[in-house]
């Protein structure tokens, strides 16, 4: 018998998952296929050590390296804004039931070949080698009025419309040296790269609103990690949907995709069919339907030591700007420990990604990898090549479809051994 569903989701990456959970409490009936054994697609957390060894097509990790049971290495590291969006989202279908986590110890930016911290507090402003003595004070009036600014009232505008002033004319106006704005735009507002000096000034003052309200939560640093790694995040809304009636089905090659008069109604799969009334997949699913806006590089690093310079933090995160290194594009390294349940004792995983702009992309990224050394262990992408990789081996391909409350100070979450867990402003940990 032929079985229909509200929607079928192709894929379980992090997208897919917090549709199909958000429908599944919405009463639609879901099915949600994946062609992988595991969750998470290209956002799932790989273990054992032995698994990403093999997936990078690498011989048998050493005895150094702990139990291979310890190691959960993200495929696309990244940190969650503690007051950001994905935050909120998970604290709204109380998906934090499931997931575990804790704050980033550090933010930097790479200066002049020195990684440098990111001032969090007042008296780290005071003593910052970012910048000198005037541009301090000015750095202080230039973050007041952004975080002051309200589009609704006029007056906090100082003659500067923000829908019409660029951020060029902004950094201008508080007369701000190049290393303010060099931090400002990129390792606070996360900007990628310079063009947002030449637009309006509003989109980069929300950027710093998120990133001082963030931080406000924790002091120490804007961002979060769960435990176990980010693959815990889709796994987290994959149980949400199953919890609401959600059905899976993993290691399950997709046939076809059954079209009727131009529109997607249904699914063949190990020989049955599976009608739908919307399709939601990823790109890698229906490949003749995406077009190629770019490449991103990643290297995944394996250490045994902290990042020099950052006070032996167990997470941070470094951003190179690109005029510290003469590019378009900036270079981000982000590193997690054994401290966040993702590696053994004593062990580290970094990571260093940018955009591709020439045609030897592994030596874009070696900035980074210095920062790094000595690196036990470098991996690139899969050998193997899917739909949304380049057939170079190192560089992963972007791709775009052609087609188809406020937060608390706290979050509470679920451990695995079901405990509550509170993540504190002071970053201490208690439990229930």
């Amino acid at each position: 018998r032929m079985q229909e569903f509200d929607f079928i989701v192709l894929g379980t990456g992090l997208k897919e998952c917090i549709l199909s959970g958000i429908m599944s409490v919405s009463g639609k009936k879901v099915l949600h296929i994946d062609r992988n054994s595991y969750y998470g697609g290209e956002s799932a957390s790989i273990s054992p050590l032995e698994e990403i060894y093999k997936k990078f097509q690498i011989s048998e990790p050493p005895i150094s390296m702990g139990r291979g049971k310890d190691w959960n290495v993200d495929l696309i590291p990244k940190f969650l804004l503690a007051n950001g969006m994905l935050v909120k989202i998970l604290l709204y279908t109380e998906v934090t039931r499931y997931l575990d986590f804790k704050v980033v110890e550090g933010s930097y930016v790479f200066k002049a070949g020195k990684v440098h911290k990111l001032p969090s507090t007042e008296a780290e402003i005071q003593t910052s080698d970012l910048m000198g003595m005037f541009d301090r004070r000015r750095f202080r009036k230039l973050l007041q009025f952004m975080l002051n600014l309200d589009e609704r009232d006029p007056r906090t505008y100082h003659d500067m419309d923000p829908q019409k002033t660029t951020m060029r004319e902004v950094f201008h106006h508080f007369d701000v040296g190049t290393e303010v704005i060099e931090f400002t735009g990129h390792a606070m507002a996360l900007h990628c790269s310079d063009d947002y000096l030449d637009q309006p000034c509003i989109q980069t003052i929300q950027r710093i609103k998120l990133y001082s309200e963030s931080l406000a939560r924790y002091n120490n640093s804007p961002y979060l990690y769960p435990l176990y790694g980010m693959g815990e995040l889709p796994q987290g809304f994959a149980r949400l949907s199953a919890e609401y009636g959600g059905t899976y089905l993993l290691n399950r090659q997709v046939d076809n995709i059954v079209m009727e008069n131009g529109k997607a109604v249904g699914v063949k799969s190990g020989g049955e069919f599976f009608r739908c009334k919307h399709l939601i997949c990823d790109p890698s699913y229906v490949p003749d339907r995406v077009k190629k806006v770019g490449r991103v590089i990643r290297v995944i690093c394996l250490l045994n030591h902290p990042i020099k310079n950052t006070n032996d933090a167990s997470s941070c995160q470094i951003i190179i700007p690109q005029t510290q290194v003469n590019r378009k594009s900036d270079i981000y390294i982000c590193m997690v420990s054994h401290t966040h349940s993702v590696a053994s004792e004593g062990m580290y995983v970094a990571s260093v990604s940018t955009t591709v702009e020439t045609s030897n992309p592994e030596k874009e990224v070696q900035p980074g990898l210095a920062l790094l050394e000595p690196i036990m262990q470098k991996s690139l992408s899969p050998g193997r090549t899917t739909p949304q990789r380049t057939l170079k081996r190192s560089v992963m391909t972007l791709r775009t479809c052609t087609g188809a409350s406020q937060a608390q100070s706290s979050v509470s979450v679920e451990s695995r051994d079901s405990r509550m867990t509170t993540i504190t402003s002071d970053n201490r940990r208690t439990r229930d």
